[in-house]
C-alpha cells in the first residue's frame, strides 16, 4: 500500500487536501465516506452504456400500430 503524508488546507469554508500525482484518481468524481476516524476516498464506479441498459426494467407498455408508408409511396 502506497502511503504519503500530506497537508490539509482551507478552500473557502471547506477543508481540502491535495492528492499527490502518484495517488491521483482517474475521472472527475470520487465517493467519500467516513468510517470511524478514517476518511475513505474511492473512485466512482464507471458504468458503460451496456451495463447501464442491463439495469433497466423491461417495458410492459403496448405501443399502438402506426401507419408507416414505404418511402416510394410518399409524394413530394
Amino acid at each position: 500500500m502506497l502511503a504519503r503524508k500530506v497537508s490539509l488546507f482551507r478552500n473557502g469554508r471547506s477543508q481540502a487536501v491535495r492528492i499527490p500525482k502518484e495517488l491521483e484518481f482517474a475521472g472527475k468524481n470520487v465517493l467519500m465516506h467516513k468510517e470511524g476516524n478514517r476518511l475513505i476516498i474511492e473512485p466512482e464506479e464507471q458504468k458503460d452504456l451496456v451495463a447501464w441498459l442491463k439495469t433497466l426494467e423491461p417495458m410492459i407498455e403496448e405501443f399502438p400500430e402506426i401507419d408507416d408508408p414505404s418511402p416510394r409511396d410518399i409524394v413530394i
